[in-house]
């Protein structure tokens, strides 16, 4: 390493940052980061990952400070930040201040990567041309009956099927990270990244990630008015970044053999996305149940 204008070794900057908003996520936080300890990275240079607990009320900066010699013994770096204010957004922000990679991958706490993925995201990302990653979703087993039901029409819609959604997980480079300053104040954080970008911008990598769906109708129901929410805000609020959206269409004949393979499900499905638009309790406590 050589040495800084005071005689001392400076640490060489990392090539890739990972950065993990938690809330409250003490029983989860451990596995996520378990996870990415162990990644086959193989390109020179390390990386860095970053948890910013915000607002939490329980041991989720601890709980991730467990894993810092972990990590420390691998060569690379895990630093915490514990936030007393709430909120993903104010969150994100922060890990941007102190990340020091122009790489960045934003990670949820409740989802899993592959052993390759974070290799592959640096892969598709380092370049000087601006782009958005994700890798292939998996979505973990679900443990009740309606999620489960939900999960088989989930996994069919021609959003998930095509594009790259980018759900729980998303990375850009440097030149694409230019496309927005602070993360503004807003409900779906991943929506809002991806149409910063065109879809030829946009790169799927092969190795995958799990994620899980919330459980129990309550919750669906819940989480899907969040979702249609953030969606509605950034078409009011960002009504230029909608020439980006490539969302495919869900067709009526799609609809139909769905429904006739799998009733159930299509009827848990669509009856989650009925509640949303005939109720509304006035409640937008955004948080993920679980």
């Amino acid at each position: 390493m050589p040495p800084n204008s005071c005689g001392h070794q400076t640490e060489p900057k990392p090539v890739l940052s990972v950065l993990i908003p938690s809330s409250n996520e003490e029983a989860l936080i451990g596995q996520c980061l378990r996870a990415v300890l162990q990644s086959d990275w193989d390109h020179s240079g390390a990386f860095e990952t970053i948890v910013i607990s915000n607002g939490s009320h329980d041991r989720t900066a601890e709980t991730a400070l467990d894993v810092q010699q972990a990590f420390k013994a691998k060569g690379w770096d895990l630093r915490v930040l514990d936030r007393k204010e709430g909120g993903k957004l104010g969150a994100l922000n922060a890990g941007d201040k102190i990340a020091r990679s122009a790489i960045r991958v934003y990670l949820d706490a409740d989802v899993e990567v592959s052993r390759q993925l974070l290799r592959d995201l640096y892969s598709a990302l380092n370049t000087a041309q601006p782009r958005y990653a994700s890798g292939s979703l998996r979505l973990v087993d679900p443990q009740t009956w309606a999620t489960r039901a939900y999960a088989r029409i989930y996994a069919k819609v021609p959003f998930m099927r095509h594009g790259v959604p980018g759900a729980g997980l998303f990375a850009v480079n440097a030149a694409g990270r230019m496309r927005w300053g602070s993360f503004p104040d807003i409900i779906s954080d991943d929506t809002y990244v991806r149409l910063n970008f065109r879809p030829e911008e946009r790169v799927g990598v092969a190795a995958s990630y799990s994620w899980p769906l919330v459980e129990g109708w309550n919750n669906l129901v819940r989480v899907r008015r969040r979702q249609d929410a953030g969606v509605d805000e950034i078409r009011e609020r960002f009504p230029d970044l909608l020439r980006n959206d490539d969302k495919p269409e869900f067709p009526l004949f799609e609809k139909v053999k769905l429904a006739l393979k799998d009733p159930v499900g299509f009827a848990v499905y669509s009856g989650v996305a009925l509640a949303v638009r005939v109720t509304d309790t006035g409640n937008r406590d955004w948080s993920r149940g679980r």
